[in-house]
């Protein structure tokens, strides 16, 4: 690839335009704003969603009442999901990182609708807006679960209307924001860039934009239903006017399943990147990932019956909807398999991304292989709704995608702001937060097993000492979070310049200066044939 910037270029960071201070950021239509814009209002709401969870932690420490009430409770564990689902996991990598490198990897100068990719951040913190109005107005916090279930979700006294709409909101922000990817990997590619010639993480961002486009309406009309059953009784969930609650869970799942593949499939893309990059070889299969992502979109659609096999389902679909679990499970082994071969004989430079990644592997496949515990109809029937579903699913949405995350932070960062962060400091953060991840939901596994029910703020005692192991590894992971957190903070405003590509990566982000001038390129790179981004020579 060519590419002909000038040294002078202004950087992103430093341009103004038409506008000044605050407004030069909310008004900006750059790409890289934009990405970073959504990354510090994540990061806001993360705090806030850490902070109720680790609440939840310290209401578990001991039987009984400890600092809050069963209610406080019920609403705490439904604002830490609906946070953390709808305004972390499912925008997070997309809206961030294919915000922020997407259009430098393919060679574009921007996404193919700039304006609307505002928009899509306007309304993600539309959206947000209106989930802290139901939390500070009305008759009382939400108090559902983060999935709204039908009839209590429009038979309960307090304040859902605004819960559910900011949720619809925030689902039309991840719609134009696959609507844009689609685009701008379709139309934006420069020239010479062929399909079997794209980066990894391009090719996991297409897949997810597919299932944002296609999947996130049937949650928009699924939550208006709720609304009107709340507001008019239309009798479409409600079972006392003829109604099927159970519908509404197919509904919802028909989406919040292929949801976890809008978290994890750009998570294993920038995993994708990660690996071959500090083992300083061509990615292994590099075919054979970009089909297993697609069968993960694919085959994502068609699995969502195994979070209702205590339902009522008949056994025919039972069969079905297991077998169809235990299918997709195979593309997500193959890219595991990659990893590893691609590290297999490699000069591996051991940097803080490469241990994020493998840490990524190591807790992705725990949560994994606990998912087909729960996808086995045998094994499901004892574990359904019990704190074994809990691990389960932070080992797989926190682990998987959290750890991915702070994965490509840490590879994108000297990209982003030109800077290097504390590698030591880095380092300590994460061996911090990877012990208290362990330890405060490896007992959870053991807790669902003796037959802890999920949700519950209150136990027997013969669950106590898990509770108490579990409680304890929160307060650990928080202070590696707060280290590594710090370290970026500080590091992002006056850590070391970086070079341009102080990893030796062979993707065309790293050929611009840190931080990529306003439109990324002075005139758009040609792609040589001969090279490309997993050549490595």
């Amino acid at each position: 690839m060519t590419n002909s910037n000038a040294a002078n270029d202004v950087s992103y960071l430093e341009y103004q335009g038409k506008y000044k201070g605050l407004l030069s950021w909310i008004l900006s239509t750059d790409h890289k704003r934009i990405g970073l814009m959504y990354l510090y209002s994540m990061g806001v709401m993360f705090s806030i969603g850490v902070l109720l969870g680790l609440a939840m932690k310290f209401e578990l420490l001991a039987p009984g009442k400890t600092i809050m009430s069963a209610e406080l409770y019920n609403a705490t564990f439904t604002v830490h999901g609906v946070i953390m689902i709808f305004m972390i996991v499912v925008p997070g990598l997309p809206a961030v990182f294919g915000n922020l490198m997407m259009p430098i990897m393919i060679g574009a100068k921007d996404v193919a609708f700039p304006k609307l990719n505002l928009m899509s951040w306007y309304l993600y913190v539309t959206g947000v807006v209106l989930v802290l109005i139901a939390l500070l107005t009305g008759r009382g916090l939400p108090d559902t679960g983060w999935t709204f279930y039908a009839p209590y979700s429009f038979k309960t006294g307090t304040n859902m209307l605004p819960a559910i709409f900011g949720a619809f909101v925030l689902g039309f922000s991840s719609i134009l924001t696959g609507l844009n990817f689609l685009v701008t990997i379709h139309r934006m590619r420069c020239p010479g860039l062929k399909w079997s010639k794209l980066p990894l993480f391009v090719w996991t961002l297409y897949g997810t934009a597919w299932i944002q486009l296609l999947a996130t309406p049937v949650v928009g009309i699924t939550l208006v239903l709720v609304a009107l059953e709340r507001v008019f009784g239309i009798g479409v969930f409600d079972p006392a006017l003829g109604g099927d609650p159970v519908l509404y869970q197919h509904l919802f799942w028909i989406y919040s399943h292929p949801a976890v593949y809008i978290m994890i499939l750009p998570a294993m893309g920038a995993i994708s990147e990660i690996i071959p990059t500090f083992s300083q070889k061509a990615i292994f299969g590099y075919k054979a990932i970009i089909a297993s992502t697609m069968a993960i979109a694919f085959v994502g659609y068609l699995v969502w019956g195994h979070h209702m096999y205590t339902a009522g389902m008949s056994g025919t679909a039972q069969y079905y909807f297991s077998l169809l679990t235990f299918i997709v499970a195979i593309p997500s082994a193959i890219k595991v398999f990659n990893w590893i071969s691609t590290m297999y004989k490699g000069s591996i430079n051991v940097q803080t991304p490469f241990y994020w990644a493998i840490a990524f592997i190591f807790v992705f496949m725990i949560g994994g292989l606990s998912g087909l515990v729960l996808g086995s109809l045998a094994t499901n029937i004892y574990v359904h709704d019990t704190a074994f579903v809990v691990a389960h699913f932070h080992f797989i949405v926190f682990g998987g995608t959290g750890f991915a995350f702070f994965a490509a932070m840490h590879y994108w960062f000297p990209k982003i702001f030109g800077r290097m962060y504390d590698k030591k400091w880095a380092n300590t953060g994460l061996l911090i937060f990877f012990i208290g991840f362990m330890t405060l939901y490896s007992p959870m596994f053991v807790l669902g097993m003796q037959g802890m029910p999920r949700r519950y703020y209150d136990y027997l005692e013969q669950f106590h000492s898990g509770n108490i192991l579990s409680t304890f590894g929160s307060w650990i992971l928080v202070t590696g979070l707060v280290i590594i957190i710090v370290n970026l903070i500080r590091s992002a405003r006056s850590g070391p310049k970086a070079e341009m590509n102080p990893w030796g990566s062979k993707t065309l982000e790293w050929t611009v200066p840190s931080p990529p001038p306003l439109e990324n390129f002075n005139e758009i790179p040609t792609y040589d044939e001969n090279e490309g981004p997993y050549n490595y020579k």
